[in-house]
């Protein structure tokens, strides 16, 4: 067999070698816990607030969380409130619907740990409703799905549901997570998302949103 044909046969071995090698570390390498997308920097949603339409809210008439649809199915069996608690959860065993039968969920806005999915609700940072007097009252139906579950921008994350509850459609002049090492990130997701969906903002919300952001 001529030279070259064996050096080249020599270095598909060795690439096919180092190619199960990777694979096998990444088979074993440990699963790192996911979170909700990490929202805009603290700079950034400066920039970002500054440029928001700044104006009254808008009226609830009309409203109904029906028009905004969800929780729409992501994957298989999945629906989108499956799809954030494994997310945001640790070893989460699910059954054969999607359901989280086990696992352990850390809530970031009061520092609660639960071990059962039935305490938690996953809060739309941004409410339907706050949305809905923000200018999403204009949207279409599908523009209004997309956004109640987007799972790209910061806007859905796993809380303790009495917690989530308390909040209602409360914006940040009204509302702030009880743990305050997390205000700076609340106020990042809440101007990503509002930036994003090209949603209004009025004075109050953006005078709270600046303290928090001017301390970030």
């Amino acid at each position: 067999m001529p030279v070259g044909m064996i050096y080249a046969r020599r270095l598909a071995v060795l690439a096919t070698s180092a190619a199960l090698t990777v694979t096998g570390l990444l088979a074993t390498a440990p699963a790192a816990q996911a979170a909700m997308p990490t929202p805009v920097s603290a700079s950034t949603a400066r920039t970002h607030l500054a440029a928001l339409t700044v104006k009254a809210e808008g009226s609830s008439s009309g409203y109904s969380r029906d028009l905004f649809p969800h929780w729409i199915t992501q994957s298989g069996a999945c629906n989108t409130r499956e799809t954030v608690l494994k997310r945001d959860g640790v070893n989460v065993v699910t059954d054969s619907s999607c359901a989280s039968v086990s696992g352990s969920w850390y809530s970031e806005y009061d520092g609660a740990t639960w071990t059962a999915a039935s305490d938690l609700d996953i809060d739309h940072v941004v409410a339907l409703s706050e949305a809905w007097r923000s200018g999403a009252n204009a949207w279409t139906t599908s523009q209004r799905q997309a956004f109640a579950n987007d799972l790209t921008r910061p806007q859905l994350i796993a809380v303790t549901d009495n917690v989530n509850q308390s909040k209602g459609d409360l914006d940040p002049a009204e509302w702030l997570p009880s743990r305050t090492s997390y205000r700076c990130t609340y106020a990042r997701a809440w101007v990503h998302v509002k930036y994003h969906w090209n949603l209004s903002i009025d004075s109050a919300e953006k005078s709270a949103l600046q303290s928090v952001l001017n301390g970030c």
